[in-house]
């Protein structure tokens, strides 16, 4: 469903339990940027009446979710750490296509967005089959569950701003060059990307 074309090494997990607070942690920025990001889209696109009505609620939905997180740190006598550079997001947003018109950056973004949480989802996925804490597989498997909404509603909004074959193929582009990013990323268990 995902498109994903490299999946997640299995080792990953093992080095996430490792560094719980960490992972957390990023986590919890994840979410926070998450939130942040679609308020920016409604403050660049107010009149996409689509657009606000739909990311609306997911600014609330996100901004649970990084209280959902600081929550399970709480509960473990963990703390949140400092945010740290998100080499993937930063990579994905270097491919975006600079200039071109207002259409074509809204574009750009929401493709971002999509794939941002496409590659959280599968990575939630992962953590809810394989990391040993009960608690913690069924923990992810409900931010699995969202991500996977919010994957899709950025790439339907896409192609209802932009048509659905400018988005095909641009989607394919990023897919590609999400390949790229992941062979080249360090594996880390403290970054959920």
């Amino acid at each position: 469903m995902l498109g994903l074309q490299l999946p997640t090494d299995p080792r990953w997990v093992n080095l996430a339990e490792k560094s719980l607070e960490e992972i957390l942690t990023d986590h919890a920025y994840c979410e926070q940027k998450a939130a942040t990001s679609c308020i920016s889209l409604i403050q660049a696109y107010p009149e996409r009446v689509e657009l606000v009505r739909e990311l609306a609620p997911i600014v609330t939905e996100e901004w649970g979710h990084f209280r959902l997180v600081l929550q399970e740190l709480d509960k473990r006598n963990l703390n949140l750490g400092k945010q740290r550079k998100d080499e993937y997001v930063n990579a994905l947003m270097s491919f975006r296509k600079k200039g071109g018109s207002r259409e074509e950056r809204l574009m750009e973004h929401l493709l971002v967005c999509a794939l941002i949480e496409a590659r959280s989802c599968e990575r939630f996925r992962v953590l809810s089959l394989h990391i040993s804490d009960d608690e913690l597989k069924e923990f992810y498997h409900k931010f699995m569950v969202a991500e996977a909404a919010h994957y899709r509603l950025f790439i339907d909004l896409a192609k209802l701003y932009a048509g659905e074959d400018k988005v095909k193929v641009r989607w394919k582009e990023y897919l590609d060059y999400e390949v790229e990013i992941m062979k080249n990323l360090e594996l880390r268990g403290d970054r959920v990307h």
